[in-house]
């Protein structure tokens, strides 16, 4: 056990940073933990995390002090549960779309008396006497509200405790819309912005997608969790230095 930066952040009313990209490897962790990010994604829904990786990339946050968030593929008991026993501090769990769902991941990631997480410890419970009666106090939980359903039923969703992170995810959510592969429509803007701010006023964490277009906008409405993804830099880099090479020797 060695906290949750992440989740510490959020629960002293601050802003928590996780970074997600394309590469997913120890070494990747080891190049951005300096930059001083919170969290690192690790994609298990459309990325190529596998069991026997979650260990070693969750030590290479622990030596950052960064949170290991790993996005599963289902609300499954045994995949969440296996998840964090394998070394993960934090779960995103996808479609969560009525108050039952958001209930059952509580119970998947929770040990009892609050949830029914199967009785097992992984390598964050070596040398803790007391880790079932601690280990809930430093796992996030994260919940995706990323079909239109979700929208429908987000007041009911809101209402369920022992959930960290209320995310507002726009990809599916647009395909739910009958809007695919458009980001910037201006109904599913009109959307997310609804529903950002409704769980705002709801007195939980709304989490989003942070780009240069809408930080200072969630910022002001009062998101806290952000995750962003390092890839655009790389393009954007290589960009900038292949122009001015360009424009040099014409």
């Amino acid at each position: 056990m060695r906290g949750n930066r992440v989740k510490e952040k959020l629960q002293a009313g601050q802003v928590a940073t996780v970074v997600v990209g394309h590469s997913q490897s120890a070494d990747t962790v080891d190049f951005i933990g300096p930059l001083g990010f919170d969290g690192f994604w690790l994609e298990g829904e459309h990325g190529p995390i596998t069991w026997d990786r979650i260990g070693d990339l969750s030590r290479a946050c622990d030596l950052w002090n960064m949170a290991s968030i790993v996005r599963v593929h289902a609300n499954e008991t045994g995949l969440m549960g296996r998840t964090l026993d394998c070394g993960a501090s934090g779960i995103v769990v996808p479609h969560v779309c009525t108050r039952e769902h958001a209930e059952y991941v509580v119970h998947a990631t929770r040990f009892g008396p609050v949830g029914g997480r199967g009785i097992y410890g992984g390598r964050r419970s070596y040398g803790q006497d007391a880790y079932f009666q601690e280990a809930d106090s430093e796992i996030l939980t994260v919940v995706l509200i990323e079909e239109i359903r979700a929208v429908e039923n987000l007041d009911a969703i809101l209402e369920v405790d022992d959930i960290d992170v209320f995310f507002v995810a726009p990809g599916d959510l647009a395909q739910t819309m009958g809007i695919v592969g458009d980001f910037s429509h201006p109904e599913l803007q009109r959307v997310v912005d609804k529903s950002l701010s409704r769980i705002v006023a709801a007195g939980r964490t709304a989490g989003a997608l942070g780009v240069d277009a809408n930080l200072e906008r969630y910022l002001d409405m009062g998101v806290r969790f952000f995750l962003t993804a390092y890839d655009p830099w790389i393009k954007q880099g290589a960009e900038a230095l292949l122009s001015r090479i360009a424009e040099k020797v014409e």
